[in-house]
């Protein structure tokens, strides 16, 4: 229900390549920090289990609250070499569930990122892949590549694609090369991904991508846009559906006056304190799911208490569709 309100569109594509009865691997690039966790959570169709960087394990609760939303921390290279060795248990848990049917998520980037390309990805899921086979021969593993689209990831009301790639059996990796097997595997998912989001390669990117943004080029269709690149920018025909943007400015103020104290909060104490753009969205959505409802509730109880009742149920039908007109318009 959060993710409704606060994107203007959620397009998902392939969900029927998703096996229901066989363990599964997520492999998905990153870009949006827990919004691109949340999306493929509520999208899939498959309760899954969600490897995610050990740095934002800090605090008991915070640890609690991750673990209670199937989040396991994994370390990384700058997380320095000596807590590599921490990733031994949770590289097992893996194996674990997916000797179990349970679905697994990883980013295999290994980080989040806004730009529009696909990065190297690091070989830590290829051990999780290699490991259970090992352990588990009979273990039907499947490998699903996940594309994640973003209009503009930081903007509110921002649209999002989400494509799911044909399940790959992981068995087909078995050779008795490991090393080669491990680069293969690589090569072969980071393709799988670069065709399901828009990819940019390095040199140039800044004057691809404002050549694109000039085509008015259509993020949400990474096919189109892919094919846009690799043909130099000829017969693209990107037909994007511009929007209101004065009926959208509109609603978005008086939006703002009726959530006045949250946005205040927002806007002055929390979004100053965010370092990596890519947490602005997750940190603007964790706004909207809580201080939000609770600023609205408040006001109803006042409203009930001091006018009427029938009252405060106008002001929340009116604050709830006047939020959805915001978003989706």
């Amino acid at each position: 229900m959060g993710l409704f309100f606060y994107y203007r569109r959620i397009h998902v594509y392939k969900v029927e390549n998703i096996p229901k009865d066989k363990p599964i691997l997520f492999l998905s690039n990153h870009q949006n920090a827990l919004l691109d966790a949340l999306l493929i959570a509520t999208t899939s169709g498959r309760f899954s289990y969600f490897l995610t960087r050990a740095s934002v394990f800090t605090k008991p609760i915070v640890i609690k609250l991750l673990r209670s939303l199937q989040m396991l921390p994994v370390y990384r290279i700058r997380d320095g070499w000596s807590n590599l060795t921490n990733n031994n248990p949770i590289f097992e848990s893996c194996t674990e569930l997916l000797k179990n049917n349970e679905a697994v998520v990883i980013f295999p980037e290994g980080s989040h990122n806004l730009k529009r390309t696909v990065r190297p990805l690091s070989k830590g899921f290829t051990r999780i892949v290699f490991d259970t086979l090992e352990k588990y021969p009979k273990t039907e593993l499947q490998l699903v590549s996940v594309g994640l689209n973003f209009e503009s990831a930081t903007a509110y009301g921002d649209s999002c694609s989400i494509f799911y790639g044909k399940a790959i059996s992981a068995k087909k990796y078995i050779t008795e090369d490991r090393n080669q097997s491990v680069v293969d595997l690589k090569e072969d998912i980071h393709d799988e991904i670069s065709k399901l989001t828009t990819h940019i390669e390095s040199e140039g990117y800044e004057d691809t991508l404002n050549t694109l943004k000039a085509l008015n080029a259509d993020f949400l269709n990474p096919k189109a846009v892919n094919a846009c690149i690799k043909n130099d920018f000829n017969e693209c025909g990107f037909m994007k559906t511009k929007r209101l943007s004065v009926i959208k400015t509109f609603l978005k103020f008086v939006l703002i006056i009726n959530l006045i104290v949250p946005f205040a909060i927002w806007k002055l104490l929390i979004q100053p304190k965010i370092i990596e753009e890519e947490f602005i969205g997750t940190f603007r959505f964790a706004v909207g799911i809580s201080l939000v409802p609770m600023w609205i509730l408040a006001v109803i109880m006042l409203l009930a208490s001091m006018v009427s009742f029938q009252l405060a149920m106008m002001y929340l039908f009116f604050v709830l569709g006047l939020s959805l007109l915001t978003v989706k318009t």
